[in-house]
């Protein structure tokens, strides 16, 4: 059975605080938006509040979690792969088997299911960069009868063509964005001038642990499904080692399917929190979507109504990122990250796309799994994670999503003029 959504928020549980009342995670976070929105995310604090205390609502999303989503997702014992390094033991945390292939059906589904049954509203707007999170959404839409938008820049749209497939195939209306870099920054931008224009009869279903307060917080709840799972399974002997893990890695763009598999390990001081941001073409080409190992480019800013890391240019102008990863490609990151990292609670490394393309390979041959590449970060990055583990260490990846969508981008890496 799916773990029952009072665990989900209640975040005493694990002795978290944050954010408060004001939305801030420390110096974080927050609402940095125009007055006309205020009132809309008021409104969503209160029916994340009331879900809290929803048993009909949380019966329901548990019960579409379980038979429509696929919850809970398998743990997978990667032997050949922990055979291939010599240990420690890897274990691979599969949201690529949940509908839709990725983590973000998961927040897709409880912020749709909310704003239905308690607001009664049935227009949802979203963005998408590698097309998973506006799959899910339109998803979920399909299923509740709601009206879809999904924004996507121009570059994304190209390199994830199944993905924008699938979501018109699901009746989503999804809208070209050609302004700017054309990628998930971009689309984010007209998701909410969309939002701030039919505030009344619309929801931005934001897809990831950003964005001005709740959104970070609610994404990291609904999210968190897959850290509560995770915990349960590796410590159930029959399922899998019988103990926590010694380190938990995830990749790290916005930050929802890291924070979500971090958020139940916090409180377990024994464990490793490790995320892999993007490393692009790597840290001195500033190509890439890594905010905090670049000290030039990665600053405090505001973006997207919250606070935090942000890629900047020498006048303190967003900068234009680059990953292989439609999905890292963002030039900034969820606020909770910013201050697990501050508090020393977790650690932020990067992979390159050299790195990423290899660790995508190497899972597809050691263990016969073709990830995402975002999730191939996670995986890329193990080799300069061998060197400081001992063999004798339990190892949890989470595998964010599965990688039919990015087949065409790795042809022409791997083999051009295929």
């Amino acid at each position: 059975m799916v773990d029952s959504m009072q665990a989900i928020f209640s975040a005493d549980d694990y002795g978290v605080h944050y954010p408060d009342s004001r939305g801030k995670f420390g110096p974080y976070g927050g609402k940095y938006v125009p007055e006309t929105l205020i009132p809309a995310l008021e409104e969503l604090e209160e029916i994340h509040a009331t879900a809290m205390q929803d048993a009909g609502f949380q019966d329901e999303l548990n019960s579409l979690l379980e038979t429509y989503v696929g919850r809970p997702t398998p743990l997978t014992h990667a032997r050949r792969l922990t055979e291939h390094f010599g240990g420690p033991e890897i274990y691979l945390k599969r949201e690529d088997l949940a509908h839709t292939g990725a983590h973000k059906i998961n927040n897709a589904l409880g912020q749709a299911l909310m704003v239905k049954r308690i607001l009664g509203k049935n227009r949802v707007v979203a963005e998408t960069g590698a097309g998973q999170h506006g799959v899910a959404v339109a998803t979920v839409c399909a299923l509740l009868d709601m009206e879809c938008v999904v924004y996507m820049g121009s570059v994304d749209m190209a390199r994830q063509a199944p993905n924008v497939f699938r979501m018109r195939l699901l009746g989503a209306d999804v809208r070209e964005v050609s302004s700017g870099s054309q990628t998930l920054k971009d689309a984010i931008n007209e998701a909410i001038r969309d939002w701030v224009t039919n505030v009344p009869d619309t929801h931005y279903l934001l897809g990831s642990a950003l964005g001005p307060h709740p959104f970070p917080v609610m994404v990291r709840n609904l999210q968190s499904v897959i850290g509560r799972e995770a915990r349960r399974q590796m410590l159930d002997p029959s399922v899998g080692p019988g103990q926590l893990p010694d380190v938990v890695v995830a990749c790290v763009g916005g930050g929802s399917n890291a924070i979500g598999m971090f958020y139940p390990f916090v409180m377990d001081p024994g464990v490793r929190l490790l995320g892999v941001e993007a490393g692009g073409r790597g840290i001195e080409s500033q190509k890439h979507a890594a905010r905090f190992a670049d000290p030039k480019m990665g600053r405090l800013g505001v973006l997207h109504g919250t606070r935090s890391y942000v890629l900047q240019d020498e006048d303190g102008q967003i900068a234009l990122t680059h990953s292989i990863s439609a999905g890292l490609d963002y030039a900034s990151v969820g606020p909770e990250h910013a201050l697990l990292r501050d508090r020393e609670r977790a650690e932020y490394f990067y992979c390159t796309d050299e790195q990423a393309l290899a660790g995508f390979e190497l899972l597809c041959r050691q263990e016969g799994i073709i990830p995402a590449l975002e999730s191939a970060h996670a995986v890329g990055w193990l080799p300069e994670l061998m060197s400081d583990v001992s063999s004798d260490d339990v190892v949890l990846v989470s595998l964010s999503g599965r990688g039919d969508k990015d087949l065409d981008t790795v042809m022409a890496e791997l083999a051009p003029g295929a």
